[in-house]
């Protein structure tokens, strides 16, 4: 829902006469309202013209490197996705080939992730990352609220652990459902959560710990296993058995292919469940989102709902209703397209690109990295104490050439830090890396040159931190 204010002004567009083929002097006398619908339909074409010289005025989504969200696919997934945009994907009996879709999705997932029987995983498609943590925080919850019934009528008050580098769907997860954030802030050069920070925030009334396969804030993993590790010390002390959630959002579609050694899903007992975005490193245009559970047991019964399906039932677990079902026929294209070496091959293709770019960046001088893209395709860095410019200056002059390269100022207790991050997404080659490399070099001796950063000269910082 958008949460905007009407205007209050009577702005109206303006035609041109050529936007008329065949009366371009009466096109000439259209003046439809922005703000209210106006008396009569317009023409097509003229509407079309109207909204598309507008979104002009949007970035470039191929020079966007603020965002993890894919913003190029084959043609031939836009075509499968164009054919399957009236498909609502709540209806399982009108579209049953697209629930089975969603289904083998699911199953690839549950494969991919190590569950110990993929055919008794439970999982669903969701409208993206942020309605999956939703979900993941909700069985949580539940399955804590049946463990301690009694407590909990009496007011007991559940908590969620995790680290200040979480995205704010989790803060969203806690507000909504009346759910203790309990966040571990940044230390020094830690800039995620630890094993040790995660027991220390631990009590009888953790619902679960959130660790993050692959931080937005700077692209690295949180230690997953060591978090397992040391929860299961904690069990031992204290008899609670406190589960994990992965919101492995980019990490749980890169891990699998360039670092399969790695444990940190379903392999570990204490994982609990695990969310990924398909429109992230899935390669699949906004927006889906996938959330599974590593059994039946999971997940508590009384959140699934039951909608027909082919004659009989199917589960369904999810806040939306009505979705589309083009993104999750999109996910299973990609997934029958490119298979196991076609990912590596792409996930390994965006990791070059973000530790080459990062590596040139470091040999610059006046940056420091505070990452290097060697795990999610994404790194961070900093200026140096001695230059007289900050992150801030150097993302507004890379905007003047189209890029979007994110400024921002860490969570607590690091707020005195600030950094760019750049995310190497497919599609981002190597030579778009060396144009941004070569605009950067560009500016630098200007941005030498400046007396001290803008916003000591009384220019205010304009973040550019998203998704």
């Amino acid at each position: 829902m958008a949460l905007h204010k009407g205007a209050g002004d009577d702005r109206r567009l303006s035609i041109s006469p050529f936007m008329g083929a065949a009366d371009p002097l009466g096109t000439m006398k259209l003046a439809p309202p922005l703000h209210r619908l106006g008396a009569g339909p317009v023409a097509a074409d003229t509407a079309y013209q109207l909204i598309h010289d507008e979104l002009m005025l949007d970035g470039n989504a191929r020079l966007n490197l603020a965002t993890f969200v894919t913003t190029s696919m084959e043609a031939q997934a836009t075509r499968l996705m164009t054919e399957c945009l009236d498909k609502n994907m709540i209806d399982k009996d009108e579209y049953p080939q697209t629930a089975e879709l969603e289904r083998r999705c699911v199953a690839i997932l549950a494969d991919l992730w190590h569950a110990p029987d993929p055919d008794s995983a439970v999982g669903c498609s969701t409208t993206g990352s942020s309605e999956a943590c939703m979900l993941a925080g909700l069985a949580l919850k539940r399955r804590w609220m049946r463990r301690n019934a009694d407590r909990y009528s009496a007011g007991a008050r559940p908590n969620l652990v995790m680290g200040g580098n979480v995205q704010v769907c989790w803060e969203k997860f806690c507000n909504f459902w009346e759910v203790e954030a309990r966040t571990a802030p940044m230390e020094g050069e830690r800039f995620h959560l630890d094993a040790e920070q995660a027991v220390a925030l631990c009590d009888e009334n953790t619902i679960g710990v959130v660790g993050v396969l692959g931080s937005t804030f700077d692209g690295s993993y949180e230690p997953i296993a060591e978090i397992c590790a040391a929860l299961d010390g904690f069990q031992q002390r204290t008899g609670l058995d406190i589960p994990v959630h992965v919101d492995g959002a980019s990490g749980g579609m890169v891990a699998p292919f360039l670092d399969p050694e790695l444990v940190w899903d379903f392999r570990l007992p204490r994982v609990a469940s695990i969310n990924s975005s398909g429109h992230k490193y899935g390669l699949v245009y906004p927006g889906v989102g996938w959330a599974l559970w590593r059994d039946q047991e999971a997940l508590p019964e009384e959140l699934v709902f039951r909608v027909n399906y082919l004659g009989g039932e199917m589960p369904t677990f999810a806040l939306n209703f009505s979705r589309p079902g083009a993104e999750v026929v999109a996910q299973y294209y990609v997934f029958l397209r490119l298979g196991r070496d076609g990912f590596r091959a792409v996930q390994g293709a965006c990791r070059e690109v973000a530790t080459y770019l990062s590596g040139a960046i470091g040999r610059l001088g006046g940056f420091r990295l505070l990452t290097r893209g060697d795990q999610l395709p994404v790194f961070a860095f900093t200026t140096t104490d001695d230059v007289p410019f900050d992150v801030f200056d150097v993302s507004r002059r890379l905007r003047e050439r189209g890029w979007q390269v994110p400024a921002y100022t860490f969570p607590p207790n690091r707020t005195d830090l600030s950094v760019l991050r750049v995310v190497c997404r497919n599609g981002f080659s190597q030579d778009l890396a060396d144009l941004l490399l070569t605009d950067l070099t560009r500016i630098m001796p200007e941005l030498r040159r400046q007396p001290g950063p803008l916003k000591e000269l009384g220019i205010p910082a304009r973040s550019g931190f998203h998704h």
